[in-house]
């Protein structure tokens, strides 16, 4: 298998809403049934990222198997912090979000990782309380738990921050 990831294109959103499909029913079976409701992540967030170029996909043997937003600081959500604080509040950072992927496709979230910091060696991420799986695969690699960050949507995040030695 061929694994590669790649800035995503217009031309790719089909594909990109069937893997934000297969992403929720993975988290429905898993007992997270709040996080990402009917309609979200939208074509129109997903487009939004894509001007912004932070879209990827990740493809094996150039098939689509996965998606993820790559942003740079600063993150809104972010400016505030609620029991506890980041690693690092200094420096800019780069945000993961809307990771998502077909269930048959493993190992994405490590790909997503090592692609993520052979760009930035300081990364935060949040995720629901009730996502166990991206909980699991956040502590796996190495991200400390920093606390609690609210969306605009007044929805709570547990938030996360991996700073590499390189970036101290």
């Amino acid at each position: 298998m061929n694994r590669t990831i790649r800035e995503a294109k217009l031309h790719d959103m089909e594909k990109i809403m069937r893997t934000i499909d297969a992403a929720k029913k993975i988290m429905r079976q898993s007992g997270n049934m709040k996080q990402w409701g009917e309609g979200y992540p939208s074509e129109e967030v997903i487009a939004t990222d894509m001007e912004k170029n932070g879209a990827f996909v990740v493809e094996d043997d150039g098939e689509i198997v996965g998606y993820f937003a790559f942003l740079p600081s600063p993150e809104p959500t972010y400016a505030k912090i609620y029991e506890g604080e980041w690693v690092n509040d200094n420096l800019p950072y780069h945000v993961v979000h809307r990771i998502a992927s077909y269930p048959e496709a493993h190992g994405i979230f490590s790909s997503i990782m090592k692609f993520c910091l052979s760009h930035d060696n300081n990364i935060r991420i949040d995720t629901h309380r009730d996502n166990k799986i991206m909980q699991h695969n956040i502590t796996k690699h190495s991200f400390t738990y920093c606390g609690i960050i609210y969306l605009l949507s007044g929805d709570e995040r547990l938030a996360y921050q991996y700073v590499s030695k390189a970036s101290e």
